[in-house]
């Protein structure tokens, strides 16, 4: 059973059981109804408490049956809230931990509300792309008065129940408890167990004093932040509808627009990123219960930039830092870095100093690799280069104790190469930060041929407690997301060969939805970097054809916003992207060597090309292996790329505009005899899709 039902004395108590969030699926639907149906039947029974069992009363609809059939079989959840609402003995919602989404509609219907302190509310529909779809938006407003519920309904962020307590006039609780919130909501419902008339939320009115003011300013406001999704505005509509609509009315308006949104792309795309960052966890051959290694210590090799954000994701996380550096200088500068970092974070409000002074007194400093030697996991972040990993793998090999967990930062090289270095190469793991690594929330956990399965679970595990999404990748150049980008950048390239300018490629993908185009990009991260891979990809892989104009950039010493002037010419002390002369006339000098005239280019071709070079390399990563799910690499493009969350990810969006369609654009590029045909080779997976008439999902 997913739903208990027992009697204490004149009251009977309906215990949601449906672990982990007692998610309202049709089991746990009909289970509460029967229990309904048996209190009302018991002469006996004076009066009902309906709660959760474990860690919440309830997290709303079941995410295993959501969007399906299923979810809308009877006694669907305006079904179920209805007969609750109906109910002839009072009913008492006892809430505790997280109420959220339908488990807090189904609070809604009940007569009183019973919530302990520290109880998390919410309505976080809208980060689907929906709007509460069982009476939410109507009898919230009700309850709670309507710009706090608006607040909530369109950001959906969860509040405290101690803090909805305090707002006046509020009748969304009738008594705050600090503990043993069931023991006092069976005392509460034999104290009104004969009072009468049953309140219901639904007869409450929605008052504002001034609504049409109100609500158009709040339009405006909605409609600037959250322009690329459709959810927040509906929502808004729905809300304005509990003031100006009949109960009833105002309930058909919202199922329309639930119904509605559910069909927009912009749903649809953030259901699947819902799925696919829970997805992302599961490894096919490493079991749930794997054992996992104790991680109470960490080292950090290197107190760069990347190492001082790595090890700013432990210290918030409570766990012991070690850094290590080779001079005290640049142990001096790194740890200056993290303390700006925390102290940036003090004077905006977003940490307390006693937080602050306690996460830096978890870290320690060290030039000695003796004194690192008993951590249970060291992480790597130094120079990008073969030799200088191979100095330290062989070192940590010989300091570290045994069952310590032996990682690498590296973004692009070989990980069994590393691992080799080692004694120990079942101990060795990939965790590809990205910068600024304590602030970017992708961690590509790399899984080398000989690395163990407790090593890899670890990884994961310890990924989800710095609060980062990982997703695990096998070993090739590049793993998942840099092998990726680098299509990405060469047929930006090429654009500019072309004919296009700088600025009207960055435009053109920012209009899409990246934050940044792939030039300024480049100019934030350095161009010296890249220039760096592509002489290594020279040696390694000739046959690869790229644009020639980044290394004439970088041969200039543009090398970006670090040098003031890479793609585009910057101010000292900004970084605003001016377009520069003297690139406009480098381009067209190389144009004239490489005999092309320039061509109009739309920013439709300049998109789609960017895009679907990225979805032909994904394609290929999925049928060696490399990633596991086409999910997994719409995860690393959404928390570490920046492709828009609207969109879904790039294979998200390769479904959404159809496979077919995509491998006959890549045709038409094909064609194309200033690009590189064999580049546009569809890969044999997306071939193999669109034979079978399947998508990626």
């Amino acid at each position: 059973m997913t739903a208990h039902y027992e009697v204490r004395g004149p009251v009977a108590v309906i215990t949601l059981d449906n672990p982990p969030v007692n998610g309202m699926g049709i089991v746990t639907r009909k289970a509460i109804a029967d229990g309904v149906s048996k209190a009302e039947a018991d002469a006996a029974v004076k009066a009902l408490v309906i709660t959760g069992a474990g860690k919440a009363f309830s997290g709303g609809a079941d995410i295993k049956e959501f969007g399906s059939p299923r979810a809308l079989a009877e006694p669907n959840l305006l079904s179920l809230i209805l007969m609750v609402e109906n109910c002839s003995k009072p009913v008492v919602a006892a809430l505790h931990t997280v109420c959220m989404g339908g488990g807090l509609e189904l609070a809604l219907g009940c007569h009183y509300r019973v919530a302990q302190k520290g109880t998390k509310i919410a309505l976080p529909e809208v980060k689907l792309g929906l709007l509460p779809g069982a009476g939410g938006t109507q009898r919230l407003p009700r309850a709670l008065g309507v710009e706090p519920s608006l607040n909530m309904i369109v950001s959906g962020e969860a509040v405290l129940a101690e803090m909805l307590a305090m707002v006046p006039g509020q009748k969304l609780f009738d008594q705050l408890v600090d503990a043993d919130v069931l023991g006092a909501a069976v005392a509460f419902a034999e104290g009104i167990a004969d009072k009468r008339p049953l309140p219901k939320v639904r007869d409450l009115k929605a008052l504002h004093d001034s609504p049409d003011a109100y609500f158009q300013f709040a339009r405006n406001m909605v409609g600037a932040q959250a322009k690329n999704f459709p959810a927040p505005l509906r929502c808004l509509e729905a809300v304005a509808g509990a003031v100006t609509l009949k109960f009833e009315d105002g309930i058909r308006a919202e199922r329309a627009g639930f119904a509605e949104l559910m069909m927009t792309p912009e749903s649809k795309a953030l259901r699947h990123a819902f799925f696919a960052e829970r997805a992302a966890g599961k490894i096919a051959d490493v079991p749930e219960d794997t054992p996992q290694r104790n991680i109470a210590q960490v080292a950090v090799i290197g107190a760069g930039t990347m190492g001082g954000g790595i090890a700013m994701n432990f210290l918030n996380a409570g766990i012991p830092v070690t850094i290590l550096e080779m001079k005290a200088e640049a142990l001096e500068r790194g740890v200056a870095t993290i303390r700006k970092n925390y102290e940036a974070q003090v004077k905006k409000g977003k940490l307390k100093e006693d937080k602050y002074a306690a996460r830096m007194a978890l870290l320690s400093t060290t030039l000695d690799y003796a004194d690192i030697s008993n951590a249970d996991l060291v992480i790597e972040a130094v120079f990008e280069e073969m030799g200088v990993k191979q100095a330290v793998f062989t070192r940590l090999d010989e300091v570290m104790k045994p069952g310590a967990i032996l990682a690498s930062n590296t973004s692009t090289l070989d990980l069994d190469r590393i691992a080799a270095f080692t004694q120990r190469p079942q101990d060795v793991v990939g965790l590809h930060f990205f910068s600024p690594a304590n602030v970017m929330k992708l961690l590509e956990v790399v899984r080398g041929k000989a690395t163990a399965k407790d090593v890899l679970a670890t990884a994961m595990a310890l990924g989800k407690k710095i609060k980062k999404t990982a997703v695990v990748s096998g070993v090739c150049d590049g793993f998942i997301g840099n092998r990726m980008i680098e299509q990405y950048f060469r047929q930006a390239g090429f654009l500019l060969d072309e004919g296009c300018s700088p600025e009207q490629v960055d435009k053109a993908i920012e209009a899409f939805g990246f934050p940044m185009g792939p030039f300024r990009m480049g100019d934030l991260a350095g161009g010296d970097i890249s220039w760096a891979i592509r002489k290594r990809r020279a040696v390694e892989r000739p046959e690869l054809r790229y644009s020639k104009s980044a290394d004439l950039l970088c041969e200039l010493g543009r090398f970006g916003q670090k040098t003031g002037a890479g793609w585009y010419d910057y101010v000292a002390g900004k970084r605003d992207a001016i377009p520069s002369p003297v690139v406009t006339e480098l381009l067209a000098k190389h144009r004239a060597t490489l005999g092309y005239e320039a061509r109009k280019i739309s920013d439709d071709e300049i998109v789609h090309r960017l895009v679907y070079a990225l979805v032909n390399e994904a394609a290929k990563l999925l049928e060696e292996g490399i990633a596991q799910r086409a999910s997994d690499v719409d995860m690393v493009y959404l928390t570490g790329y920046g492709f828009p969350l609207w969109r879904g990810g790039p294979m998200c969006y390769a479904d959404t505009v159809g496979l077919f369609n995509v491998v006959q654009a890549m045709k038409r590029f094909a064609r194309n005899p200033h690009d590189d045909a064999a580049m546009w080779e569809p890969a044999p997976l997306l071939v193999r899709l669109v034979a079978e008439g399947k998508s990626f999902s």
